[in-house]
């Protein structure tokens, strides 16, 4: 992606559309709280990571260690604020060098980061995913993260970045990119009064109208890159306020419409395409259930295409066959016969609805 543009624009862009009116009810799209909270603004939040960092994004073994880095960045009054991290990096399928260029990263901020006064104050330990093959995937993740904002405050945040690298090590420095960070597990939690559990279940198990709200959306993205019985980019929310446990989804580069280069479905679901949708839901009986979540999704339709035709950040090529995506996703909720047929598929004997994914079946 070419960085010919002015921060002046890229910001600018964020501030316009984000506050935006929807046509229903003049409520704004999103919240823009600049300087308040860190996952409250969508300005694009640009800094620097300094130190060896090629020692740090070369550590890509099974037990990665932290490497001291300093994160700089400009505040509002245009001083500096350099804040010593300790960083490492994560993850699984991106963490490997013949995969991903940059492996996602764990941001592990001092214990005195709130005296700072920063951005970053009240956080501890922050994922940053970096871009794997290119800052065009980065932005339709981080895009992805953003629908289910829409859908539901039981979410993860994310705020977009732009990073410039300042090795210690190195005489030639790589070109700015995007990135994004991840809302930590437990700051999602107790923003919903709820905690964080591991708990082996199966997805009937789980509150059945969040439940579905979330299979839906997997297949409104195309990502067949989940489990709740293996807790495979899912999470568990527990809470007083309700008796059964939430599911909350992240990681969503596997899905179609971020459509990586490296996305395949598994072997195991007989799929052509990430690109092809496939429910991965569990089977129910009664699907009226369906007609809750339908409901909800037909009426975030202009703000979920909105978020995408509005981005100022996306090439014309992919707004317009994402629009074409889109639109298959709404002719067919909005199709009885046809989401009666593709929301039943797990029903489906023959099928590939309830298989177990190789990788994630217990030794």
């Amino acid at each position: 992606m070419a960085f010919k543009f002015s921060i002046f624009i890229v910001l600018s862009f964020f501030i316009s559309s984000f506050s935006e009116k929807k046509e229903a009810n003049n409520a704004p799209i999103y919240k823009s709280i600049s300087g308040k909270d860190l996952f409250e603004s969508d300005e694009i939040l640009s800094f620097t990571l300094k130190g060896n960092i090629r020692a740090l994004l070369n550590d890509r073994g099974e037990t990665p260690t932290y490497h001291p880095v300093t994160l700089s960045y400009k505040n509002k009054e245009g001083s500096e604020v350099n804040i010593p991290v300790k960083m490492k990096t994560r993850g699984h399928f991106r963490k490997l060098k013949e995969n991903c260029k940059y492996p996602p990263l764990l941001i592990n901020f001092p214990k005195d980061v709130d005296r700072l006064s920063s951005v970053f104050s009240g956080q501890k330990k922050l994922k940053l995913v970096m871009p794997c093959t290119g800052d065009d995937y980065i932005i339709r993740e981080w895009l992805v993260y953003k629908i289910y904002n829409l859908v539901t405050p039981k979410s993860f945040r994310a705020r977009l970045v732009r990073i410039d690298l300042d090795d210690s090590k190195s005489k030639k420095q790589a070109a700015p990119f995007y990135a994004f960070l991840i809302e930590d597990d437990k700051q999602m939690a107790t923003r919903n009064k709820a905690i964080t559990v591991e708990q082996k279940l199966r997805p009937e198990q789980t509150k059945q109208d969040d439940f579905l709200t979330m299979a839906v959306f997997q297949y409104l993205v195309g990502n067949t890159d989940w489990s709740v019985q293996y807790l495979q980019n899912i999470k568990l929310l527990k809470s007083e306020s309700f008796t059964q446990l939430v599911t909350v989804p992240y990681d969503f580069d596997h899905s179609g419409i971020v459509d990586a280069p490296y996305a395949q479905p598994a072997e195991e679901l007989l799929m052509k395409s990430v690109q092809e949708r496939r429910y991965r839901g569990y089977c129910m009986a009664d699907l009226k259930a369906f007609e809750k979540p339908i409901a909800l999704y037909n009426k975030l339709k202009n703000d979920i295409y909105n978020l995408f035709t509005k981005c100022s950040l996306l090439d014309a090529k992919y707004i317009k066959s994402i629009t074409r995506y889109l639109d298959e996703f709404y002719a067919t909720i909005n199709d009885p016969k046809r989401w009666q047929k593709d929301f039943a598929y797990p029903c489906d004997k023959n099928g590939t609805g309830n298989i177990v994914i190789k990788g994630l079946k217990e030794d």
